[in-house]
């Protein structure tokens, strides 16, 4: 297979004329080349923080606190949890996986609420789809040794040491939420050496220094955040000192878009363009362990193609800065999965 157009080559995304070619998956060579395509080639995105089991009540809480929304095991998405079927569940995963799929997302992290059961269904909804799921189980060690990992909910919640050590007995990835509400749990969340942490809104001075010195992921997700009124995470310093992606978190409060991320970060924040697509696909697909999230030789062909010609984007001059503050679903020509 061969696609041609505008590349955005490499961890910089540097804008190229020329085509792509791919064999048996892999992404073989990037040719420079005249070409009469206005196509956008691009690496698809890692959604790298996701709850999907809300995709069975959207918009739904509003005015409460962010306890009284997610805090397990009683806040509102908990209780609608439990009183859906596992056939509600998963049918409303697996539309929302499809959206995703369908705006050039390879792959989501997402922490799967349930246990066991959990897990299952997030295995159901996947039936027929294109898109990977790095599953966190949450709850229990079971549902841990049969996930990819396992996601805490936060140090403040509970004690999750033995859950931590089982984890790393069977050679998975542990993330936890961390610094949400405010910065009390970020410290006993960084005992654990988490493979990752999410959210961090709050960090001090010393956690900012243990991350750095640790080099401790972090996947942020803005539009969550100010949803839920917990604040704005120093972006800008929290990419000075490690790897940071970019989430949707719970499709309760958002969209499971990329494209409206990258946006509203970008605006948000005091970060390059360049910066936020390496947020939305390498920095997530590193975290996971994934051989994606670029266009350049011997990575798997995850690739997004978007219309250059639409009118939306059409006469652009900073291709890189059209793709994160302006392209969307409608843009999307082809994704390859």
């Amino acid at each position: 297979m061969q696609l041609e157009g505008t590349i955005l080559r490499g961890r910089d995304f540097d804008p190229v004329e020329g085509r792509v070619v791919v064999e048996e998956g892999t992404i073989t060579a990037i040719e420079e080349t005249a070409t009469d395509s206005t196509d956008i080639i691009l690496p698809a995105f890692v959604n790298a923080h996701t709850h999907l089991g809300d995709s069975i009540a959207k918009e739904a809480g509003e005015g409460l606190s962010l306890d009284d929304l997610v805090a397990p095991p009683d806040g509102l998405k908990h209780r609608l949890l439990r009183a859906a079927s596992t056939e509600e569940k998963a049918a409303a995963m697996h539309r929302s996986l499809r959206m995703m799929e369908a705006g050039g997302t390879a792959a989501c992290l997402e922490f799967r609420e349930g246990g066991v059961e959990g897990v299952d269904v997030i295995r159901r909804a996947l039936d027929g789809r294109d898109i990977e799921a790095v599953v966190f189980g949450r709850e229990t060690a079971d549902a841990m040794e049969i996930a990819d990992g396992f996601g805490a909910s936060g140090a403040r919640d509970g004690e999750f040491g033995a859950l931590r050590d089982a984890t790393e007995a069977a050679g998975k990835l542990f993330g936890i939420h961390a610094g949400e509400r405010d910065p009390h749990d970020i410290s006993a969340a960084l005992d654990l050496e988490p493979d990752f942490l999410v959210h961090m809104v709050h960090p001090e001075a010393s956690h900012l220094e243990r991350v750095e010195d640790s080099e401790i992921p972090i996947v942020i997700c803005p539009r969550s955040n100010l949803v839920t009124d917990a604040g704005v995470a120093p972006i800008r310093e929290l990419v000075d000192r490690t790897t940071v992606a970019l989430g949707t978190d719970n499709v309760m409060l958002n969209s499971p878009s990329m494209f409206r991320e990258m946006e509203f970060t970008s605006k948000l924040a005091d970060v390059s363009a360049a910066e936020v697509l390496r947020m939305a696909t390498v920095n997530g697909a590193e975290i996971a362990g994934l051989n994606y999230g670029l266009v350049e030789e011997g990575r798997d062909a995850k690739l997004l193609v978007l219309d250059g010609d639409t009118d939306n984007l059409a006469g652009v001059e900073d291709v890189v800065r059209a793709v994160v503050r302006r392209a969307g679903q409608a843009d999307v020509k082809d994704v390859y999965l």
